[in-house]
């Protein structure tokens, strides 16, 4: 392993997140090697954000009624404004507004924010937040599938947790994440471990030949086959790809 892959960051990436329900973190954000890595050595810092607290309301709302009518409440500019603002003046890390009609999060984004300082993330609740201050504070609305859920915070624990596991140091082994589902284009190929025999079914024979060149090969093919069936877009892309390096693929 490279002394690059083995840095680590000389402050920790510091992860905000504007929500209106802060107990609802760390969740799975807390335990296992994340856990350890924000924990123990400090490689992270999680900042859970209670939005509730910048309201000007007494009541503490911070929603009102869609403009222009329609069912549901709309989180408050100006609530969201003041939340985002306590973090602090010239903050450039990427900010990311979890969203159902936003772009959908890809294994490249991950790895540009990865390198970032860290990122501020706002978990939307209702029928969303006022477009005004999404776009005078830059905000990037971002998906994690084409389904809508009750709120942010789930997504934004999706979104951290992709991002967070590639710092330098938090999984440890940085060449383990070269094959890894989507990293050049493919989707990973199947894994095995004892027993040799699970019932009635055997770990493919190459594997256990001892043949590293047969082994990469069989991995090879086996990641073109499984993302060839299971998605069709990355397999176009991978083959444009290809093509385009004059090394067309079958």
């Amino acid at each position: 392993m490279s002394e690059e892959n083995l840095a680590i960051p000389l402050a920790p990436y510091r992860v905000s997140v504007l929500t209106m329900f802060p107990e609802a973190f760390p969740g799975p954000l807390g335990v296992s090697v994340l856990g350890n890595a924000e924990k123990e050595s400090g490689l992270w810092a999680l900042e859970p954000v209670d939005i509730r607290t910048f309201s000007s309301d007494k009541r503490g709302f911070l929603d009102d009624t869609p403009a222009g009518g329609g069912p549901g409440q709309v989180l408050k500019a100006d609530v969201i404004a003041k939340a985002l603002d306590s973090l602090g003046e010239n903050d450039d890390r990427p900010k990311l507004y979890m969203s159902a009609r936003g772009r959908p999060i890809t294994q490249a984004k991950v790895r540009e924010w990865s390198k970032a300082s860290g990122l501020i993330v706002l978990c939307g609740r209702f029928e969303g937040v006022d477009q005004r201050v999404l776009d005078a504070r830059g905000f990037e609305e971002i998906s994690v599938g084409d389904a809508v859920l009750a709120g942010g915070e789930s997504a934004a624990m999706v979104t951290i947790e992709a991002v967070v596991r590639l710092i330098p140091g938090v999984l440890g082994a940085s060449e383990s994440l070269d094959t890894e589902s989507f990293e050049d284009g493919l989707l990973e190929h199947p894994q095995y471990t004892r027993p040799r025999n699970f019932e009635g079914l055997d770990i493919p024979e190459v594997l256990l030949s001892g043949d590293h060149k047969k082994m990469a090969v069989w991995k090879q093919r086996m990641r073109e086959a499984t993302t060839k069936e299971r998605r069709p877009d990355l397999w176009d892309a991978y083959l444009s790809k290809s093509q385009a390096k004059g090394t067309p693929k079958a």
